[in-house]
């Protein structure tokens, strides 16, 4: 689906004699076409806000936001057209998703787990993947299951297309999408939130060059769910996690990137 544009001013737009960043376009390319799909809308909060969180959120799957990147609360105002006030409630709800950090005197960065955080935060996604995979089999229908062969397929074009920041993105919306074929709301809320913070560990400690989930482990494991062979799938995605998390480089930290350095190429 198409990535809407930004917010159109409510009324008189400001106007200013400063010259924009040379950064504006990129962040303009990889906010506004980041836009994840299909999340609701939730009280009190405007269609503005949830498009600069859903922004957020795919920069970060895509690993175009790498953690400790600075968000300038400016740069969203001017991108969408809305005041500070509209910003700072969708960096709020990413502060609570724990996708961002908000810092006295330096306002919000993209978080930063530590090596213990980021253990903890694998250990509890094995321990709710072990719950959804048997419960997206007993729920299966002819629907899910081409739901899933269609994600896959997805992840398998931009794989192939050389896309690796969408196929990194569709690697992680494949996990969603289980969650919420498990049927149980509550572990889909959480394994939204565990799986962009499993995208903030990955940026931060992901040996260079190496896929971080292979395309083909997702293949087995929806070939299990269409079988219905519940320990077979189970051990695999607990197995597929577990080597996701070995190839990171626990406590070693590349340099972190400016927001401009992040974005230029998009």
């Amino acid at each position: 689906m198409p990535s809407p544009g930004p917010a159109r001013p409510q009324g008189k737009r400001k106007t200013t004699s400063k010259a924009a960043p040379a950064a504006k376009p990129a962040i303009a390319r990889a906010v506004a076409s980041t836009v994840a799909p299909g999340a609701a809308i939730k009280r009190g909060t405007t269609a503005v806000d949830m498009r600069i969180y859903r922004a957020v959120v795919n920069a970060v799957m895509s690993h175009r936001l790498p953690p400790g990147t600075h968000l300038g609360e400016a740069d969203f105002c001017e991108l969408y057209q809305v005041s500070r006030t509209t910003v700072r409630k969708a960096l709020q709800r990413l502060a609570h998703d724990h996708i961002i950090e908000l810092r006295p005197n330096r306002g919000a960065v993209i978080a930063s787990p530590t090596p213990e955080e980021a253990r903890e935060i694998f250990a509890a996604r094995r321990a709710i993947e072990r719950e959804i995979v048997p419960l997206v089999i007993r729920n299966a229908t002819p629907e899910s299951l081409r739901q899933i062969r269609a994600a896959l397929q997805a992840e398998d074009d931009a794989r192939r297309t050389g896309d690796r920041a969408g196929w990194i993105r569709l690697g992680g919306e494949f996990h969603i999408l289980l969650a919420e074929l498990a049927g149980n709301r509550v572990l889909q809320r959480f394994m939204a939130e565990l799986v962009s913070r499993c995208s903030l560990i990955i940026a931060l400690y992901e040996t260079p060059g190496a896929p971080m989930c292979e395309n083909d482990e997702h293949q087995d494991l929806a070939t299990l769910i269409e079988k219905g062979k519940v320990a077979e799938a189970t051990h695999l995605i607990e197995h597929h996690l577990l080597e996701i998390e070995a190839r990171l480089r626990l406590g070693v930290v590349d340099k972190k990137v400016s927001l401009a350095e992040a974005l230029s190429g998009f």
